[in-house]
């Protein structure tokens, strides 16, 4: 090979490697062995400050940044449905744990100021149990970067509340055990009952002893439209999350859950802890 066309590959070969480098393009994850902030793309300023989870804020312009509205209404079977409308931003579930790209990410929300659920969409489904005590609660949601940074503007986080109360009616006690039969007339004392929602097509008995899941994680099929119920009972307190479905339940250590849901969307869909991080099974709905 002549000299000067060696010269050539050479030269061509460390152009490829510098633009693979921190010159060249946002990754979409981070490497193996470095920290979610460590990725490159980054956008804004990364603050010393941090939320009340710990994470680190990202600032941003007042000017095009991220924003997002709250609404909650009761859902007719059990708790409340969230609504969060946002503005500058793209909720990017794929891309979790990646680069701090401009207007996008994922929300947490928080209940009295504690968190409870990671949010990869507009809606999500917070269900009654979620609520320790009957009375007023406030719901907060905030937004992060892919990297795991709050996006804030002038120092706060970017956020929006809304406030529910937990009474003792129907549409906010679990439906998830037994019942006496369906009720859809009047109750005691005259008082009108609404009608039980219908009995698990399937129910899947899990359980977590610190990281071990017995039984064994695997895929489980359903039909469309089956009533699935998740058991779960976990020797520790976690949350239990349904992916695709924004389905959570907490998981009180030592004391069995249930989740119970209609699987009305087709695909795959893991079921996993939240603070443990384990998969606990996979749904294929099909």
């Amino acid at each position: 090979m002549p000299a000067r066309r060696a010269a050539g590959l050479v030269l061509a070969v460390l152009v490829v490697l510098a633009g693979a480098g921190c010159g060249g393009p946002a990754t979409t994850h981070h490497k193996p062995g470095t920290s979610h902030q460590e990725a490159t793309g980054t956008a804004g300023a990364l603050l010393d400050a941090r939320d009340e989870s710990g994470h680190r804020l990202r600032e941003v312009a007042a000017g095009g940044a991220p924003r997002v509205e709250l609404s909650a209404r009761p859902d007719s079977e059990d708790g409340w449905n969230l609504h969060l409308t946002v503005a500058h931003f793209r909720f990017t579930p794929e891309s979790t744990g990646g680069a701090a790209l401009p207007g996008r990410g994922h929300a947490h929300l928080l209940v009295d100021g504690r968190k409870t659920a990671r949010i990869y969409g507009p809606w999500h489904h917070l269900p009654a149990t979620a609520l320790a005590t009957p009375g007023r609660h406030t719901l907060t949601v905030q937004l992060y970067a892919d990297d795991h940074t709050a996006w804030a503007v002038a120092g706060r986080p970017v956020e929006a509340t809304a406030t529910v109360t937990k009474g003792d009616g129907p549409q906010d006690a679990p439906h998830d055990g037994p019942h006496d039969g369906p009720h859809d007339g009047p109750g005691k004392n005259g008082e009108a009952t609404h009608p039980q929602p219908p009995a698990a097509d399937r129910t899947v008995e899990i359980t977590v002893t610190g990281s071990t899941v017995e039984p064994a994680p695997s895929r489980i099929e359903v039909e469309r439209g089956a009533r699935i119920a998740l058991r779960v009972t976990s020797d520790r307190a976690d949350t239990l999350h349904v992916h695709g479905y924004d389905r959570t339940t907490p998981l009180p250590a030592g004391r069995p859950a249930t989740l119970t849901f209609t699987a009305d969307r087709t695909g795959l869909f893991e079921v996993e802890t939240h603070g443990s991080g384990l998969v606990l099974t996979q749904l294929v709905v099909r």
